[in-house]
C-alpha cells in the first residue's frame, strides 16, 4: 500500500477530503522511502507512522479494488459500444458484464 492511500484514508477518517492534498500536504521520498515532508491541514494535527499503520488493511483493499475498478472498465468497452449492445441483446450485454464482474471480484 501507499503512503497516498493511508493519508487519504486518515483524512476522510477526520472528516477531510482528497482535496486537502492541494498546497497542504507533500509526500516525498528521498529514496530511504515515503513520508511527509510538508502538513498544514486545518484543524487535523500530521499523522504519526502509527496511526497511519492503522489503515495498512483498509489501504490495502482499497489500492487492490482500484485495480480491479481499472480492470472491469476497460473489460467493458466504450459506453457508446455498451448501449448499443443494451439496444440490440440486453439479455447478452448482461451476461458479458456479469462475467467480467466475476472474472474480477472486488475485495
Amino acid at each position: 500500500m501507499s503512503l497516498y492511500t493511508n493519508v487519504k484514508l486518515y483524512l476522510e477518517a477526520n472528516s477531510k477530503t482528497v482535496a486537502e492534498f492541494n498546497n497542504n500536504i507533500l509526500l516525498q521520498n528521498d529514496g530511504s522511502g515515503d513520508y511527509i515532508k510538508f502538513w498544514n491541514v486545518d484543524g487535523l494535527a500530521k499523522p504519526t507512522d502509527e496511526q497511519l499503520e492503522t489503515y495498512n488493511s483498509a489501504a490495502t483493499t482499497e489500492e487492490n479494488n482500484n485495480v480491479i475498478r481499472a480492470t472491469r472498465k476497460s473489460a467493458y468497452g466504450d459506453i457508446g459500444d455498451q448501449l448499443d449492445e443494451i439496444y440490440s441483446d440486453i439479455d447478452a450485454w448482461k451476461a458479458r458484464i456479469q462475467s467480467i464482474k466475476d472474472a474480477n471480484p472486488k475485495e
